[in-house]
């Protein structure tokens, strides 16, 4: 990087608000964008009816583990690089700037499509909730665009006032879960008791296998960690980075493994372990379609063991918790922006900030993609749901685990150039047990995405058939890889241009 010149010094219409956020701040944000409560009500009767059954929660501690070890190298990492860009300037750092430009691009395809995978489903849940509680009939998109504006006022105002928020709603989120569980803990579980054998034994996890049923649970479970990643963007914004994202880090995971474990046991434990696929299938069920209504299975857990009360409160807590991992991710997409504006790689004003130290363009231009898919999708009159929701987040989950393996591989590589001081777990041995087990990772995101995306070839099996996909499921298949390297060729020509010397500040 030689013949890269220093990058020109910050000022304050450049600089983020420092000092705001310190660890605890930091998670609520990053547990707010896995959006815990929804992916109890979404993803884990999906992954008990198509996957491994009782056996869900071992599932999720897996997962939870394997990404504890990813944080150890990303740990390491974020003690030596101070930078909102995160992933970007980690891979950057690494692997060299073209490298680092790659992961951005999939790092914002990653953090875009999820953000309009939430707005499809929340606009989809208000339209329902607002309709058979009030008997206020409006289209999805009319919700959607109130959440929207609200998102877009919250993100420009200073970093502390967002976590507060989130900090309320997400406090709330947790605390219906828990009081769910702890219930069904008292009171013994349902007709097979607490069973831990069936919930966590390594059979029973691996249960059909990574090519079937486990496979499926995995890649499900791997989809609600989504956000955890992004405590190193708020680094710049934090008292003391380099033992704050640290602790962020290994706390975030450790807060989400627990709650999705504990909730998803309780409810597996709380409907009978031996019969509880079919009784998922039986209380999701609308018409004799199954899964077509899985919140129902939380709800009606926390009716039987609780009261009508909680399950009524939890219906609204799911929109509140899709609201905040809106949120959430807006911060996160507005860094990623402003990260790359001030990085030279999109233009520079991308990188101002307003009075209150908040990314105000970034924060704009991030609003404006996400309208302007909305607008395309409710035009042609696709659902929020069956096709936002489930196009983009299929999207999302494979790009995020792609940049965590090029985050690992860049991990290594920095610290086998600056190995002074550092433990060889922390800087070799971590970050490859990672990479492997991302990659499996990737490999059942790829081999299931039909089933996740919706996308399935016409009579084929998605659950069965790995690579069962139509073009539509192709092309979203491929959308991450088309964009690290588009990254690439922009990462090369912008480093050969005359922004060198504010690119470099990826490696500062």
């Amino acid at each position: 990087m030689a013949d890269l010149k220093p990058a020109p010094a910050e000022t304050p219409d450049t600089t983020l608000s420092r000092g705001r956020l310190g660890a605890l701040a930091i998670v609520f944000f990053v547990v707010a964008a896995a959006a815990p409560l929804v992916g109890m009500t979404g993803g884990v009767p999906v992954a008990i009816v198509l996957g491994n059954g009782a056996a869900v929660p071992g599932t999720y501690l897996v997962v939870g583990i394997a990404l504890l070890i990813f944080s150890v190298g990303y740990a390491a990492m974020s003690s030596k690089v101070t930078n909102t860009g995160a992933f970007f300037a980690y891979v950057g750092r690494g692997l060299g700037v073209v490298s680092g430009v790659g992961s951005a691009f999939v790092s914002l395809i990653a953090y875009i499509t999820i953000q309009l995978a939430i707005f499809g489903f929340f606009g989809a849940v208000m339209a329902g909730q607002m309709f058979y509680q009030f008997g206020i009939e409006l289209p999805w998109y009319a919700w959607s665009f109130l959440a929207w504006i609200v998102v877009l006022l919250l993100s420009i105002l200073r970093v502390d006032v967002g976590a507060k928020v989130l900090g309320v709603l997400l406090g709330l989120e947790i605390l219906s879960l828990l009081v769910m569980a702890v219930a069904v803990l008292i009171q013994g579980g349902g007709p097979d008791g607490l069973d831990v054998g069936a919930a966590f034994s390594p059979a029973a996890i691996m249960a059909g296998g990574l090519a079937g049923s486990a496979g499926i649970a995995f890649a499900f479970t791997f989809a609600s960690f989504i956000g955890f990643e992004a405590t190193a963007i708020y680094g710049e914004e934090s008292k003391d980075p380099k033992k704050t994202v640290p602790r962020a880090t290994y706390l975030a995971v450790i807060v989400i493994t627990l709650l999705f474990v504990f909730a998803s046991w309780a409810v597996v434990s709380g409907l009978g372990s031996s019969t509880v696929v079919d009784q998922v299938v039986q209380i999701s069920s609308i018409e004799g379609v199954p899964l077509a209504d899985p919140a129902a299975v939380l709800f009606y857990v926390a009716d039987t063991y609780v009261g009508a009360w909680l399950a009524q409160v939890m219906g609204w807590l799911v929109l509140s918790s899709l609201f905040a991992g809106l949120l959430a991710f807006q911060n996160s997409i507005a860094r990623y922006f402003f990260a790359m504006g001030r990085a030279g790689v999109f233009p520079s004003a991308l990188d101002r900030v307003n009075k209150r130290g908040a990314p105000m363009l970034a924060s704009v231009v991030t609003s404006i993609i996400s309208a302007i898919v909305m607008v395309i999708f409710a035009a042609l009159a696709l659902d929020p749901v069956l096709n936002l929701f489930y196009w983009t987040s299929a999207v999302s989950v494979l790009a995020i685990v792609l940049v965590e393996i090029l985050v690992s591989v860049a991990v290594i590589a920095y610290f086998r150039k600056n190995s002074t001081g550092a433990k060889m777990w922390n800087t070799l041995l971590a970050p490859l047990i990672a990479i492997m087990v991302l990659a499996i990772g990737a490999y059942l995101l790829v081999a299931k995405f039909a089933l996740f995306a919706g996308t399935a070839a016409e009579g084929s099996d998605p659950t069965t058939q790995n690579f069962a996909l139509n073009p539509l499921g192709w092309f979203l298949v491929a959308l991450p890889f088309i964009a690290f390297i588009i990254g690439l060729i922009v990462g090369q020509i912008r480093r050969r241009s005359e922004n060198a010397d504010a690119i470099a500040d990826l490696v500062s």
